[in-house]
């Protein structure tokens, strides 16, 4: 099991679940929302995923079309994604777990729309695109 929180502590979630993907997106959105040259994403089962504190803090905002996005209403920190499109997958922000996963990021994606203010520097597989369908 591992564990993770927002910046203040009042919304705590659980993965009991698989983690299927750990990577660097670079798409737009992405960079908005975290302010950020890109985002670190881990993908897990949605079925694995559980809030345990802090439901009631939660506010959700719809970035896209299907892409749903949750942080905490306290300090707004970022924490979880779901799309539509991927319906047995939940998207959290690597930054905010409170234990090791223990894995690494495996890729970059969406790379065809990085920072121009940004290097990729390390030898991890970098793609044009999002995760293939």
């Amino acid at each position: 099991m591992l564990t993770g929180s927002c910046h203040c502590g009042a919304v705590r979630y659980e993965i009991h679940g698989r983690l299927l993907m750990f990577a660097h997106c670079h798409c737009t959105d992405c960079q908005k929302y975290t302010g950020s040259a890109f985002s670190s994403v881990l993908a897990t089962e949605s079925e694995g995923f559980k809030i345990v504190a802090g439901e009631d803090r939660l506010l959700e905002y719809q970035s896209s079309p299907g892409k749903h996005r949750f942080f905490c209403g306290t300090c707004g920190c970022r924490i979880y994604l779901r799309a539509e499109h991927r319906p047995g997958m939940v998207f959290l922000r690597a930054g905010s777990l409170d234990d090791d996963p223990k894995m690494k990021p495996q890729a970059h994606y969406w790379t065809s729309l990085k920072a121009p203010w940004h290097d990729i520097t390390d030898s991890l597989p970098q793609h044009p695109e999002g995760l293939p369908q």
